[in-house]
């Protein structure tokens, strides 16, 4: 049963332009279309996925997703939106960066069933390898004009005044390369059309042209516009970097953290993006939202949704476990619950100091561990004043002058968690 995914992905805001008769080609039969991932690192990021939740919209239409991983593409590095050119990698590292791709490819797209749309994996290093140079630039080069590559924008913006690093012949016959890859699966897969960022334009119909000229056949192109913040900033990154989909790269508590700090404008439009909830439903949050934005109904969905789908159920329990940590009423048995690096994240930036290990197990009188030892208060006058307010927890339970610290208070057998009122904490490492 084909279901319209133009329609679908148009309502979500997913579409920025397409080739015509896209839609009309789609409703006729099941199709197969590619998108194409670059194998940089052994995981994606939330940047990928635009094009993941595309390939899976696809299939749930009724169509045949195809991943590409460009192990021969990510030999050369993509100019598209970028300033200058990108570390090469080796054959051991793309691979081993490709099999952790399907991995988490296949917590989305099903490639394991009978079904006819079942997804497929592909390499395009597989059938780069075999060319030599000298039949590229005889059997693809000679299709193309240096005119046509030229107005493309991504060439056009590294040529430029404003670039100073210029472009090298390598990247300039990216768009060849990806080309081929397009007239390679159409030929090999009856592949008829290739999804990317709107960035990757002009490349996808570099490889349209090609089908074209060469097989004399018809090849078709939808891309989906770049994801952007309200406030300007770039999608997919914080301080420390991208965030990732791997759980050892950035922790489902950061995952879940991310999502929920988006801003008003950008939850209403990445909801629609990154779940898949109807558009009843998703026009419903949006109502309630705008009656009561305070209560963050649209970012506290979206979070779970997309934490559950990118990691689990459990996953998804512990960040809501580990967020209530700061703000709500926990006790010393949730925070016992953490991993040390949902604790780390859950407290960074929370100032911290190392105590000697047999302090703990002789017990540390709690005066001590708040002033001379710690340092969290500035003298044992000041911490016995804040003792008798009632006014300091160890790991999140109130504690009187005589508290002494032992290896029992030790949270992954390493922290001590002061607290002084509701605001003020401290960290204790052993």
């Amino acid at each position: 049963m084909i279901k319209n995914f133009v329609e679908e992905l148009t309502w979500r805001g997913m579409i920025q332009d397409s080739m015509p008769g896209t839609e009309e080609h789609l409703m006729e039969a099941m199709r197969l279309a590619y998108v194409g991932i670059d194998p940089t690192a052994d995981s994606l990021h939330i940047g990928h996925l635009v094009g993941v939740m595309g390939l899976k919209h696809f299939q749930l239409s009724g169509h045949k997703p195809v991943a590409l991983v460009g192990g021969a593409t990510g030999m050369i590095g993509d100019p598209s939106g970028k300033s200058a050119e990108r570390n090469l990698l080796n054959e051991e590292t793309l691979l081993h960066n490709q099999n952790a791709i399907k991995e988490q490819l296949s917590r989305f797209l099903d490639f394991d069933s009978d079904a006819e749309n079942a997804a497929i994996i592909v390499n395009n290093y597989d059938w780069m390898k075999q060319f030599s140079f000298l039949e590229f630039i005889r059997d693809v080069g000679k299709h193309i004009t240096v005119n046509y590559m030229m107005a493309k924008d991504s060439v056009k913006k590294r040529l430029s005044s404003e670039s100073s690093v210029g472009m090298s012949f390598t990247e300039f016959t990216y768009q060849l390369v990806q080309g081929y890859d397009f007239l390679h699966l159409y030929r090999d897969k009856n592949c008829t059309l290739q999804m990317g960022g709107s960035d990757q334009w002009g490349n996808i119909t570099t490889g349209t042209e090609l089908i074209r000229r060469v097989d004399s056949g018809k090849g078709y192109a939808l891309t989906w516009p770049l994801i952007t913040k309200a406030d300007g900033t770039k999608f997919g990154k914080t301080e420390g970097g991208n965030i990732w989909l791997d759980a050892e790269r950035t922790s489902p508590y950061k995952f879940y953290q991310y999502w929920l700090n988006t801003s008003d404008a950008d939850a209403e439009k990445y909801i629609k993006i990154f779940t898949f909830l109807t558009r009843a439903e998703i026009e419903g949050l949006i109502e309630q939202h705008k009656e009561a934005p305070h209560l963050r109904v649209l970012q506290k969905r979206l979070a779970e949704e997309i934490t559950t789908m990118v990691h689990s159920k459990e996953d998804l329990d512990n960040a809501i476990k580990a967020s209530s940590i700061l703000f709500g009423k926990s006790t010393s048995d949730d925070l016992k619950q953490l991993n040390e690096q949902t604790f780390l994240d859950v407290f960074d930036g929370v100032p911290q100091t190392e105590i000697a290990k047999n302090d703990i197990e002789n017990g540390l009188d709690i005066i001590a561990a708040l002033a001379e030892k710690g340092g969290f208060l500035k003298s044992n006058g000041e911490a016995r004043r804040a003792l008798k307010e009632n006014s300091i927890s160890v790991n999140k339970e109130k504690v009187k002058d005589d508290y002494k610290i032992t290896s029992k208070d030790l949270i992954n057998n390493k922290f001590v968690l002061l607290q002084r009122g509701k605001k003020n904490y401290f960290v204790l490492r052993v």
